[in-house]
């Protein structure tokens, strides 16, 4: 289900049946992770926190070597485990209190 070598393919599927709301997604994309304010490797290693967070296994080797590319090291990358573990359980936490 997961292989990054058919996710080329697929996503020609979904930009042949919806091209024009595809051309805008990969635009906005494009526009969101373009250097800005926020150097590209450091909205790299967000992606990569946020990959975790939805555990999309594309997102994560995709923005892992982007982020990689960008000059992430693995002491960075290790630390946005454990960024996006802390987030993932502090949500667990506070949503817990709607138990109550």
């Amino acid at each position: 289900m997961y292989d990054i070598k058919s996710l080329g393919s697929k996503l020609k599927t979904i930009e042949t049946s919806a091209p024009e709301a595809t051309k805008a997604f990969w635009a906005f994309d494009k526009a969101a992770m373009a250097p800005g304010a926020i150097p590209v490797k450091y909205k790299e290693l967000m992606a990569v926190a946020v990959a975790f967070t939805t555990q999309c296994p594309y997102c994560i080797q995709i923005h892992a070597g982007k982020a990689r590319e960008a000059g992430a090291t693995d002491h960075e990358i290790a630390e946005v485990v454990n960024v996006a573990a802390a987030l993932r359980a502090g949500a667990a936490i506070t949503h817990g209190t709607h138990a109550f």
